[in-house]
């Protein structure tokens, strides 16, 4: 599976608007500084998140974004789905079906994308924000030089990222 510093972005994004829930709207700048992302590029993933009803803006002094449902409601699945795109290794399951058709020499090794990609799909429907935000931090299983790590750091993530950042 595939996610892009984008579809990153907006999980952490969505994940900071998630613990603070119910303290009403939050700021574009307190999620860029809180989060450490680009304000720039945040406002228009929030824009496109608003655009997909996943937030809802308040216009105003106290005004900012917040999420237009219940953490418990939205699922990983729609927000990759939307940024990110099919949440497949190779393709889609159609396109590996009909590899398996077309290449009946490798149909094993097409059906074992098929069910990576079934697997990956099934924890993403099955998880939802408030999931994320209920495993908590999970600072005591890293190792120690990413737990002391300062707030303006970047980590690299042991994950294939494309490119679609700025």
């Amino acid at each position: 599976m595939k996610i892009s510093q984008k579809g990153l972005y907006s999980l952490r994004a969505l994940m900071m608007l998630t613990r603070r829930y119910t303290q009403g709207p939050i700021r574009i700048r307190d999620i860029a500084y809180e989060e450490n992302l680009p304000e720039k590029f945040l406002e228009l993933i929030l824009l496109e998140l608003k655009n997909a009803r996943i937030l809802e803006s308040v216009r105003g002094a106290k005004g900012g974004y917040r999420l237009r449902r219940p953490p418990s409601e939205i699922r990983l699945s729609e927000i990759i789905r939307l940024i990110d795109g099919p949440q497949a290794p190779l393709g889609d399951a159609t396109q590996l079906r009909v590899l398996m058709n077309r290449d009946a020499e490798h149909t094993a090794l097409y059906r074992v994308f098929l069910e990576v990609r079934d697997a990956a799909a099934k924890i993403l429907e099955n998880t939802t924000l408030a999931d994320l935000i209920n495993r908590g931090p999970a600072v005591a299983s890293r190792p120690k030089t990413l737990a002391r790590k300062k707030k303006t750091e970047r980590s690299v993530l042991p994950m294939v990222a494309r490119g679609d950042g700025p």
